[in-house]
């Protein structure tokens, strides 16, 4: 009788029930608790610069960002938005600061959202009810993007500083002043770069308001050090069901900042989960160089769009049973690897063979994915583990 160990095709398990907002369309992307959590970045070209930006934006869309950024401090930036909006293959949001004429402007282009700051917009509270009647009459909603770095004069003063509660203050004041106006399409966001006072900002929007939240870390850092920032602060709220937006903002390609946050929400089974490697980070009883089999089987599948875990293991203690989980997987030792296709062994093979099995057997289960009825994607989330 065989029993089959392999991953039990469950619902993915998720840490929190998503906190209940208002719900927004941002150009085709729906945004609020009945939508997925989505990714945003933003371009690092000049906006007046309508190929280059275009480009990048074409990068962005391939590397699975849903919703694209683009500054607009000038006239120039302003009169190239028709076209990168018109042209691009996701959602463009006009980010807005110091002068009101360019909210106006990104909403007569068709921008599918714009970020205002209420912070340093120039008489901003004056043309509130101009802005919110020209977003309505087009069905574009407006982010309040609340910046520590650019927090209103008087609320610094009150305040003494960037806190937590100085923060949810001004965006729920400007809300309130759309609000007045009737208007609702309305995403917030309260950034700062300490993720401490960031976590407790959203925390007391949460309690606050029903709009949806846009989760970022402002000035993360380099890659390594904002990663890490964006990660420990994303996941303190997703684990409370707090967001519904997210950018990850690196001092790094903004292709990165994608594939950090992706990763993030994939982690939470918030993403649907593509390649997933999993491996053992090696030991003295380790008879293999999992380091290098692990980098290699990575490269190797690299662009793989099925959900697959892959299990690369070192040695006999976990190796076999995380294998065993695994949709695919390899436990290593004595100069071989036993290789686990949905919990069962079907190979021994040298290790100098290891690498080349799990691809062709990865491929193998892709192509048997790509002919399943329905979605052609496998229930649960996939895994495939190397030890």
């Amino acid at each position: 009788m065989t029993v089959n160990l392999g991953v039990p095709e469950l619902p993915p398990r998720t840490l929190a029930p998503r906190r209940t907002t208002r719900q927004l369309t941002v150009g085709t992307v729906g945004v609020g608790s009945e939508s997925p959590v989505s990714v945003q970045s933003m371009t690092t070209t000049l906006t007046a610069d309508i190929n280059a930006t275009l480009q990048q934006i074409a990068e962005l869309t391939a590397s699975g960002c849903d919703i694209v950024r683009v500054a607009c401090p000038s006239q120039d930036d302003a009169d190239a938005l028709p076209d990168i909006a018109r042209k691009s293959q996701i959602p463009v949001i006009a980010d807005i600061h110091f002068q009101p004429r360019y909210v106006f402007a990104a909403i007569e282009a068709g921008c599918a959202a714009v970020r205002v700051n209420p912070g340093n917009i120039r008489k901003f509270d004056d043309q509130v009810k101009e802005i919110a009647h020209a977003a309505r009459d087009r069905s574009t909603p407006i982010r309040i993007g609340v910046n520590a770095g650019s927090l209103d004069p008087r609320l610094l003063a009150r305040h003494g500083s960037a806190t937590p509660e100085a923060l949810v203050e001004s965006a729920l004041w400007e809300a309130s002043l759309f609000a007045e106006h009737d208007f609702h399409d309305i995403k917030i966001s309260v950034k700062h770069h300490d993720p401490v006072v960031m976590v407790r900002a959203y925390e007391l929007l949460a309690e606050s308001c029903d709009y949806p939240l846009h989760l970022g870390v402002t000035e993360a850092g380099p890659a390594f050090q904002g990663t890490i920032k964006s990660a420990v602060a994303f996941g303190a709220l997703l684990r409370q069901g707090i967001g519904d937006t997210v950018r990850v903002s690196l001092s790094a390609p903004p292709v990165e900042e994608v594939k950090v946050a992706t990763q993030i929400l994939q982690s939470f089974n918030l993403r649907p989960r593509k390649l997933e490697i999993v491996s053992c980070p090696s030991c003295g009883r380790a008879q293999v160089d999992v380091y290098k089999l692990a980098e290699q089987v990575t490269a190797g599948l690299e662009g793989m769009e099925i959900p697959l875990r892959v299990a690369v293991m070192g040695c006999v203690v976990n190796g076999p049973g995380e294998a065993r989980e695994a949709d695919l997987g390899v436990a290593s030792g004595n100069g071989k690897g036993q290789i686990f296709v949905k919990g069962e062994v079907i190979k021994t093979v040298p290790e100098s063979k290891i690498v080349e099995t799990l691809i062709e057997e990865a491929m193998k289960i892709a192509e048997e994915t790509a002919h399943k009825p329905g979605t052609g994607r496998p229930s649960g989330p996939p895994v495939v583990t190397v030890s």
